[in-house]
């Protein structure tokens, strides 16, 4: 049996991965939260911070990607390359406050996930009469209806869905854009 899990293994590609950081960027980013920074520090300061973003997400990209092509990444990702090329304790201290920010994004996706629902909540509340304050009525269960779908069909669904998504974040863009 454990010979069957090993060739069983998924190859998704480089393109599905870009492709979920690209969606999630893009919706839960560009969408809503886009308009809460121009509206909190207008358009010149929302341009600021995206231009004061790419000033440090660029070079440290950059400086993953060549680091990454000196040595075979093994578990752990970001944290390897880092341990590996800085030392234990420099690998550490970076460690945990890379763990802190997935912590912290996850939190943030979620909230943008369940903030997504706000546009159903008139039509719930006209058909049913029920009175909605917390987006979490329709984002748990969404979820755990995501996750049976994910558990029970596999990722190759995911992937297929994503392209689907992506398709719709690239419409939205082009509609953004005449806009």
């Amino acid at each position: 049996m454990s010979n069957h899990l090993q060739t069983a293994k998924a190859n998704f590609g480089t393109l599905p991965v870009y492709l979920t950081a690209i969606s999630t960027i893009l919706g839960a980013v560009m969408f809503l939260r886009f308009g809460f920074a121009v509206g909190s520090v207008g358009f010149g300061g929302t341009l600021l911070i995206i231009l004061l973003g790419h000033m440090v997400t660029i070079p440290t990209a950059m400086a993953l990607a060549e680091i990454a092509t000196n040595q075979k990444v093994e578990g752990g990702g970001e944290y390897f390359i880092i341990s590996r090329s800085f030392g234990l304790n420099v690998g550490a201290a970076i460690g945990l406050a890379l763990y802190l920010s997935q912590a912290i994004s996850v939190a943030f996706y979620v909230i943008a996930f369940a903030e997504s629902f706000e546009a159903v909540k008139p039509w719930f509340e006209g058909h049913f009469g029920l009175t909605i304050y917390d987006n979490r009525i329709f984002s748990i269960p969404a979820l755990l209806i995501l996750i049976a779908l994910m558990i029970t069909k596999g990722a190759d669904m995911g992937v297929k869905a994503l392209y689907v998504v992506v398709a719709i974040l690239f419409l939205s863009l082009v509609f953004f854009h005449i806009g």
